[in-house]
């Protein structure tokens, strides 16, 4: 038998800082995929070059491991271990192609914005940065950036001044992307500064959003404070670059800046949840040391089960330490994963409404752009179909994903347990059954109001709705409803007669005029996959002309429609093609 490895395979080396009782190995396959091994494994591995048959390898690896490895133990290995995992090519037909990795909550559809070329050159043209000098110059600013920001001039106000003008609306949308590209330069020139190598910088979809990735896995060959400060170094060109509009905005007064620095700080507290497999996530496993903190999730919540503690205990194979780090991020991450789930499923009413009548609305306003001859209005309306598009079907495919997969996982669980699997398919047909009869007798939350278009530009002939007049304080006496049957006046109340000069003269003006109000806030949308606002904003009040054909107000009524929220995303630096990376 002679072995041969699976292409581009690469052997990464030990796991430095590893939480693991035992040593633990790095190999890297061809579709990225990291794989941690034993150091036997790892032997094995790096002894096979296409030409050794099994009996030479078994000569160098019981030189190199200290003990006795016999040519059947390296065909059982190579067998049993390394050809399933990727490793090595299947013996019989010697032609076979690696497993690819298809995790759920990574990034897909990778695409390379930056080669390794140049990926090198940027990174050692800002590794500077991360000098201790620098790092602590900047955190200095950062402090006294925010409690600037936040304590004196206020935060949300630039957010509120961006929002009614589209062309900073679409310059603030630059200004994002410009952060994003910037915040992988931070991860690149950390792992540079770090001594390892960066490779490339690219885009995909994580989840349903757009998102950027470096491919920082190199660093796993170096310490743990190299590893954190790749995790952290995303985060801290963030705050650079925040730092940098402000500056910009302390020179020229244009508050589009600010908004921008408003809305980075949402993206840097995305990236530090350690929820899904942002920067938070590396971070959190490089402290542990546990490269792959899902892949112990199933040991963790076996442990918790009587009878189960010895058995998931030898499984999991951590350190004291780590297993409480991992057991604290399961215990918390688990119950708000289903949490959100189930949120969603009592919400899918509301979500599925709201978004085929925005959707409908959008095409039907770019359509009647188009026949206009509105040619610009129609292609700009064509981007606003897309951007509505985007999440709706990445939320269909998502959804899709995790229903095939939570449908194979309950087979194979179930597989030979006729009792187990009639009790799963009850509790499942209970939940449906729960849920359908909320749908239909309307017990969800009912979809909100139609809301006044926030960036018109982006929406041609999507009309603003028109909300039922509110009465103010100040409303004028009602009118009769027959003035021409005048009540008749007793002779001592009738008023005298009125001098001809007197009744020319002009009525005095009144002191208090009724006026219409305008408050100009709304909450703004996210740009990126990221995005969780932190709060409810104002709602924007809208005056103007009334449609045709409906009754005109009062002067001293003002018309404000409640708008909708912007909906919640994820954003965004995001594991890379080898399991690690930023967004």
């Amino acid at each position: 038998m002679v072995p041969q490895l699976c292409e581009g395979l690469e052997l990464l080396g030990e796991y430095q800082g590893s939480g693991s009782v035992v040593r633990k190995f790095l190999l890297r396959r061809g579709d990225g995929q990291v794989i941690q091994v034993s150091q036997l494994l790892y032997l094995v591995a790096g002894s096979v070059d296409g030409a050794r048959d099994a009996e030479a390898i078994s000569h160098r690896v019981s030189g190199r491991y200290g003990q006795e490895v016999s040519a059947e133990d390296v065909v059982f290995l190579v067998e049993r271990k390394l050809t399933p995992m990727g490793v090595t090519l299947p013996s019989a037909g010697g032609g076979g192609a690696a497993p690819r990795s298809d995790l759920l909550l990574a990034l897909k559809g990778h695409r390379v914005v930056f080669g390794e070329r140049w990926v090198a050159r940027i990174a050692a043209a800002l590794r500077w940065l991360h000098s201790p000098l620098i790092v602590a110059l900047v955190l200095v600013a950062a402090v006294v950036m925010d409690g600037w920001l936040f304590g004196v001039h206020g935060g949300i106000t630039a957010v509120l001044q961006v929002l009614e003008q589209p062309l900073w609306m679409l310059i603030l949308f630059v200004l994002t992307v410009a952060s994003l590209v910037f915040h992988e330069f931070g991860h690149a020139s950390a792992c540079h500064y770090s001594g390892a190598v960066p490779g490339k910088i690219g885009c995909g979809i994580f989840l349903i959003w757009p998102s950027m990735y470096t491919d920082v896995t190199d660093v796993y060959r170096v310490g743990r404070a190299g590893r954190l400060r790749t995790g952290l170094g995303g985060v801290y060109f963030n705050v650079i670059f925040m730092l940098v509009l402000t500056g910009l905005y302390l020179v020229t007064g244009q508050p589009l800046f600010l908004a921008a620095v408003y809305l980075a700080h949402f993206e840097v507290l995305e990236q530090l949840m350690p929820l899904v497999r942002l920067d938070g996530y590396y971070i959190l496993g490089d402290l542990a040391g546990v490269p792959d903190l899902y892949g112990k999730v199933k040991p963790i919540l076996m442990s918790l089960l009587p009878g189960r503690r010895r058995e998931a205990a030898a499984l999991l194979g951590l350190k004291r330490s780590a297993r409480i780090v991992v057991t604290v991020w399961v215990a918390v991450m688990v119950p708000l994963l289903l949490a959100e789930v189930g949120y969603v499923l009592w919400n899918l009413p509301r979500l599925v409404a709201t978004a085929a009548r925005a959707l409908a609305a959008q095409v039907s306003g770019t359509f009647e752009a188009f026949a206009d001859l509105q040619v610009w209005a129609g292609l700009v309306g064509v981007v606003g179909t897309l951007m509505l598009l985007c999440p709706m079907a990445g939320g269909c495919y998502l959804a899709g994903r995790i229903l095939v997969r939570v449908w194979r996982a309950g087979l194979r669980a179930t597989e030979g347990r006729p009792v187990m699997r009639l009790a799963v398919a009850g509790a499942v047909v209970a939940v449906c059954a729960v849920l359908g009869v909320a749908w239909v007798r309307g017990l969800t939350p009912k979809p909100l109001p139609a809301a006044a278009p926030v960036t018109p530009v982006l929406q041609p002939g999507v009309p603003a709705p028109h909300p039922a007049p509110t009465t103010s304080t100040a409303s004028p006496s009602p009118t009769p409803s027959h003035p021409s049957r005048r009540p008749a006046l007793p002779p001592s109340r009738r008023p005298a007669t009125v001098p001809s000069s007197a009744a020319s003269s002009p009525a005095p003006a009144s002191s208090s005029p009724a006026t219409v109000s305008r408050t100009p806030s709304a909450s703004p949308t996210r740009t990126h996959p990221t995005s969780d606002p932190s709060g409810s904003s104002p709602t924007p009040s809208v005056t103007g002309t009334p449609p045709a054909g409906s009754p005109s107000p009062s002067p001293s009524t003002s018309t404000s429609p409640t708008r909708s929220p912007s909906p919640s995303g994820t954003s965004p630096s995001l594991p890379g093609p080898p399991g690690r990376g930023g967004t």
